[in-house]
């Protein structure tokens, strides 16, 4: 889209009818986070019995692993009680965690094997087995190790009232819902074609332990820093690249976004579609299975993208079923380093700007978007994530070549003309100031997330490990000297009890093995 297209669409909405149409954005946040020992080891225990359940508690949980923590705050419109459910959650957490602590950045260390990571269990409903089945495929396809790696998911939907004016805008003759869900997709399309800024801005990945790549041989130009740190000069978030949360046995796929039936029809075809490279892993059929199938996913949620479609699933809906039944609800941001500087792993700037990019995306005309350039736009994510910080870094732009400075100077004018436009409905000024200091990001990349943590560790003399485990100590300490705000601690203990009384309602009515169980689940 041009300036002119969003500047239109702009004008359009700022008239009285629709001023206020954005009001009411809706966000929720996943944090993971993993449990660590006091000199820095990954925790060998369970899940903290003092927070319920991780099968059916849906504010504290476990990702992968048993040591991987995920907290989940409920939908909310306002950014700073997130903010503070989400510290509610982990201070509660951390009383259970006796001298354990959060370990606040996404790449892992001081894990000397794989074997040391401790798959997730659930239970033993068959619910829970599935769960953690799923698991020890992801292990056996991928390793335990990328499996360790933590990251932010950001939740947002766009109010009703939004989507009606655009509706009324546009003229359109589709139905209102079937609107929304290509509203969404055209926000998808363009947050991948410029998903290399959020690289830029918040990757905070740059340096890794030793420890991480378990002998593995990389062509990245890593400097080393004391006796097992290993770090890119200019790198962003290895995270996001090759080393990090990545499947190239994905790359094959193509998952396009230009239709929801498109999108569904996708990752269809890859979870019914038998894998040449785990063919040879036995199933769930299987007396000693090590993963749920042979096909290319084991099920959708295997699919590694930085941004996902979403609709909330009724109980035992597929992800995509789901989708199909009532179309996009809302998009999961999957794209977030834990934010090292903040104790919750996320902050509030963050938020602001992370509303008004996707708003930006929303509204800037989104062409439709072929294979050829979902490729590009992965080039450019794996050029920011290697080099980001590097001076006069080009980047691929409509098969040509564009400076990031350049183009991010230009995403950012346009950012700030939806700022403004944002602080106006919402009676404030925190998005056209959150943009404006942002914006200088772009010609001093010693400002970025992974700038400061290049120059902070470098400062502090430690190894990433011992950096990122004195970082654990302060947060907890913070932790423990605040009080509840959002969640008082009576209710999170009775969610302790509800939980631990769901499970076992679920461990108690299954009355299928677990075979007949998964056979029934893959008929559908």
């Amino acid at each position: 889209m041009t300036t002119h297209d969003l500047t239109n669409a702009l004008e359009a909405l700022s008239v009285n009818e629709h001023q206020y149409a954005v009001k009411g954005i809706k966000r929720g946040i996943e944090r993971e986070s993993l449990r660590i020992k006091s000199d820095g080891v990954i925790s060998a225990k369970g899940h903290p019995k003092g927070v319920g359940s991780a099968l059916t508690n849906g504010h504290i949980t476990t990702d992968f692993s048993e040591s991987l923590l995920e907290f989940i705050t409920p939908v909310s419109e306002s950014s700073t009680q997130t903010l503070k459910q989400l510290k509610d959650l982990q201070k509660f957490t951390l009383e259970k965690m006796g001298d354990e602590l959060l370990w606040p950045i996404s790449m892992p260390c001081f894990i000397e094997h794989q074997d040391d990571i401790v798959l997730a269990q659930f239970g033993d409903s068959n619910t829970g087995k599935m769960k953690t089945l799923y698991r020890e495929g992801l292990k056996n396809r991928y390793g335990s190790m990328m499996q360790a790696i933590a990251g932010v998911h950001f939740n947002i939907s766009f109010p009703d009232s939004l989507w009606q004016s655009l509706h009324t805008l546009k003229q359109s003759d589709a139905s209102l819902q079937d609107f929304i869900s290509d509203g969404y997709l055209s926000l998808i399309r363009n947050f991948k074609r410029e998903l290399w800024l959020i690289s830029y801005m918040f990757g905070a990945s740059p340096a890794l332990c030793n420890s991480f790549l378990q002998g593995r041989k990389t062509d990245l130009p890593f400097k080393k820093l004391g006796k097992g740190t290993l770090y890119l000069e200019v790198g962003t978030a290895l995270r996001l690249g090759n080393l990090g949360y990545t499947n190239s046995a994905q790359s094959s796929l193509r998952v396009m976004y230009n239709s929801l039936d498109e999108y569904v029809a996708g990752l269809k075809k890859a979870i019914n579609t038998p894998s040449d490279i785990y063919g040879d892993l036995d199933d769930y059929t299987s007396k000693t299975p090590k993963q749920l199938n042979k096909n290319i996913l084991q099920i959708e949620n295997e699919f590694y993208s930085p941004i996902r479609p979403k609709r909330n699933a009724k109980s035992g809906e597929t992800p995509t079923d789901a989708l199909l039944r009532a179309g996009i609800e809302y998009v999961e941001i999957r794209a977030l380093d834990v934010n090292p500087f903040s104790e919750v792993g996320i902050d509030l700037e963050q938020i602001h700007f992370l509303d008004v990019f996707l708003t930006y995306c929303l509204l800037k005309d989104s062409p439709e978007m072929d294979w050829k350039e979902q490729a590009r736009s992965t080039e450019n994510l794996d050029t920011v994530v290697n080099q980001g910080r590097e001076a006069g870094l080009m980047l691929n732009f409509n098969n040509g070549s564009r400076s990031l400075q350049s183009w991010g100077d230009e995403i950012f004018t346009q950012l700030a003309d939806v700022a403004k436009w944002m602080d106006t409905a919402y009676g404030v000024d925190y998005y056209s100031n959150t943009i404006k200091r942002m914006a200088t990001w772009i010609y001093n990349p010693e400002l970025t997330y992974s700038g400061r943590y290049v120059a902070q560790l470098k400062e502090s003399g430690l190894d990433n490990g011992h950096f990122a485990l004195a970082l654990a100590n302060k947060y907890k300490q913070s932790h423990e000297s605040t009080d509840y705000s959002e969640f008082l601690k009576p209710w999170l203990e009775q969610q302790v009890i509800v939980s631990n009384e769901a499970r076992a309602a679920i461990e108690s009515a299954d009355t299928l093995t677990f075979t007949a169980f998964l056979d029934a689940y893959f008929k559908k």
